[in-house]
């Protein structure tokens, strides 16, 4: 059975490829870009993954949430310590981040339940 997550990363994964297969140089360069911010520097690639999820719940956006929260979870971070960066995110970008907060704890708790 599929949860959301799973129509997530499906489709995720589908424009993606429709997406580089535009083949335009600027688009290109900004999916590199983005891809390349994760990579382990003067902060590991864990650290910068939750760094992206407090960002991704600030700026209110869903996709990069889950995105984040599944990177968060396969790089080791435990439910406490996300609970924490969620309550940063809480303080930084104030009560319109609640709705926001409320995806991120269902879509946590729905890719624990996945990867159990």
């Amino acid at each position: 059975m599929t949860n959301r997550i799973d129509d997530f990363q499906t489709y995720r994964e589908k424009m993606n490829a429709r997406i580089l297969d535009i083949d335009n140089l600027g688009i290109k360069r900004f999916f590199n870009l983005d891809t390349k911010a994760y990579e382990n520097g003067a902060l590991d690639s864990k650290t910068k993954e939750l760094l992206g999820l407090v960002s991704s719940m600030v700026m209110r956006c869903n996709d990069c949430i889950d995105y984040h929260i599944l990177q968060c979870v396969d790089t080791g971070w435990k439910d406490e310590e996300l609970y924490d960066a969620f309550n940063v995110a809480l303080v930084v970008g104030g009560s319109i981040v609640i709705p926001h907060l409320r995806h991120a704890v269902e879509t946590l708790d729905l890719y624990r339940e996945k990867t159990k």
